[in-house]
This record gives structure tokens, sequence and C-alpha cells, in this order.
């Protein structure tokens, strides 16, 4: 399926958040006027939020939640704000991580920290994340609360996993497992169990969708994990972006299990050092050779089974369950 196939069950109401979306650009100068500032002059905020909101990827985590609540009892009010507070609570997590990584790029530009500065860059983020307080507190559910308080606490930990585990590159495959769990399955799983808790959904539908998008998340890392081995001329942001910021994948820790010890020793070296082009083929050839990459691929695809299995015992067959389906292939398949 395409991806405009995928969102069709769901594409008025993807509208109406892109819309709550665009009014949080004008949000800060608003709340100035209501608080009685004659001339209101919060245009550097508002120059942020135009600057992420209008540079917006696919929003895959808005569809989820969307999607979630309507293969239950369908998409209202509440699911659209449970949306827009994900999406938010998900783009101020990208601009602290810029800060953490000390990262230029964000989606093929400048990231926020790159543009103004560390300090601007925390500070947006902070209110992001305030403005996700108030939207959920306004939707008075104290489970949807409960859950997107739970999602910030484990994206945290996931980060502090992962800046721990930097201390050496070289982690297990089951730290490895436990990092990307947190960091992006959890996320995933947070969208689908909120959006079905919105929509009224059944504690078997709840649990089964919370399970699907943890599932979904673990072959979403994975394949961006593998993305980075690629030498496809058609991805839009450089490869090997892992290993420079001291990040060993899937891939490569697989090919240095399977390989023997001097060699192993030599990649590792090659691996913590500063990367030419040379430096890139030789390990990517390695990763080829001991077939770290197809490894990879046989996991994801156990992630993917569990998944589809979760639907289908779960949901009888529609659009909005072929739709869910559609994006688990294309979390596998994508070339981005």
């Amino acid at each position: 399926m395409t991806h405009q196939e995928i969102i069709l069950p769901i594409e008025s109401d993807i509208r109406e958040v892109r819309q709550l979306l665009e009014k949080e650009m004008r949000l800060p100068q608003e709340l100035l006027s209501i608080q009685g500032i004659e001339k209101p002059d919060n245009s550097l905020l508002t120059e942020i939020l135009t600057y992420l909101f209008t540079t917006e990827g696919k929003q895959l985590r808005m569809q989820l939640v969307l999607l979630a609540a309507a293969i239950c009892h369908g998409v209202n009010e509440k699911t659209k704000g449970t949306a827009l507070a994900i999406e938010m609570l998900h783009t101020a997590t990208l601009v602290h991580d810029d800060v953490v990584d000390d990262s230029p790029i964000r989606r093929g530009q400048a990231s926020i920290k790159a543009r103004w500065s560390n300090k601007i860059a925390v500070l947006a983020g902070d209110y992001l994340l305030s403005r996700v307080i108030e939207i959920i507190g306004e939707l008075r559910n104290v489970k949807i609360w409960q859950i997107i308080a739970r999602l910030g606490r484990v994206l945290a930990q996931g980060e502090l996993s992962q800046l721990h585990s930097n201390r050496s590159m070289w982690i297990s495959e089951e730290e490895y497992y436990n990092v990307i769990s947190q960091k992006t399955a959890s996320l995933f799983a947070a969208c689908m169990e909120a959006g079905a808790e919105s929509s009224g959904a059944s504690m078997k539908q709840t649990t089964a969708l919370r399970n699907f998008g943890w599932n979904l998340g673990m072959c979403f890392q994975m394949k961006d994990d593998v993305l980075d081995y690629s030498d496809n001329e058609q991805l839009d942001k450089p490869t090997m972006n892992d290993l420079r910021s001291g990040n060993a994948t899937l891939p490569l820790l697989i090919a240095l299990q399977r390989a023997a010890k001097e060699e192993a020793d030599y990649i590792r070296l090659l691996a913590e050092s500063p990367l030419d082009k040379k430096g890139e083929e030789t390990i990517r050839s390695f990763v080829m050779r001991y077939e770290g990459v197809q490894y990879a691929y046989r996991q994801m695809n156990k992630y993917r089974q569990e998944a589809i299995k979760l639907l289908e015992s779960t949901f009888h067959d529609s659009p909005v369950r072929r739709s869910m389906s559609g994006i688990l292939e294309y979390a596998i398949q994508r070339m981005h």
C-alpha cells in the first residue's frame, strides 16, 4: 500500500489535527493578548513553532493514534486532542535530543539548536512539553494522562540508557533491544494505547493495540538501523550516522559476533576512529559479508508476524485493519 492509501480511512481526521497544530503556531501571541499585554511580542517562539510544524515528516505517531481509535469505536474530539499532544511531545523530545546529541540536522534541515542555540532549543522543547500537559489536562481522562506521563518517563530513561551505554559503544544484543524498546517501541505502543483509550476501547482491544504498536516500533527502529548501512542514493540522510554518534546497532553487533577475533578487533578500532569514505565502505562490506543486515531483517520479520497475529486475532477485516497492516509493511520496506 502507498502512504496515501494507508491514511485514506483517517484522511479528514489528519487534516483536522494538522489544523490544531497550525493554531499552536499562533498561540504564543494570542496568549499574551489574552493576558492584557497591549503589544504582544512572542515572535521568536512563534517563528520556532512555525519552523517545526511546517517541516514535519509524515507525522506517523499522530496517524497511529487516529488509526487505533478508528479500529475500535471511532475517532472523536478526545482522540484528536490526544493525537495533537503526542505529536507535540514527540517534537519536543526531538528538539531536546538534538541538543543532547549535538546534532546540526533534523529532517534534512538545520535543527533548532543549530539555527538558534542550545538554550533556545531547550526552552522551546520545555514550552512544547508544558502545552502537552495543558492539552492532556483538558481531555479529562486519567488513563490517557497516565499513558502520556509514563511515555515521557520511559523516553527519558531510554535516552539515559543510551548515554550510559555510549561509555562503550559495544553493547550486547540484549542491551540493544532494551534501548530501542524504550526509545522507539514505547512511543509507538503509547500512541496505539492512547488512541484506543480515547475511543472507549475494551481492555482486550487496548492491550492488543498497545502490543501491536510495540512490535511496530521495534520493526521501525531496526529498519532505521539497517538503512544506516545502505548505499542507496535515495536516502535523504547521511549513512553511518549511528557510528559517528558512538552507537553500534544490530547489523554491526551481529557481524562482530560472527567474525574471527582479529578481524572483529580491527573493525572495532576502525569504527571508534573518525570515519572517512574508505572506512565507511570497509565497515559496510564487513557487515554485509557476515550478513548483519539479513539477521536484522529476520528479527524484524518476527516482530512483524507477532503484530499481524495481534491484529487478526482481535479485529475483523476492515479498511482500517488493512491500513494498519500497511503501516507495518511500510515500516520494514521504506527507503527513508
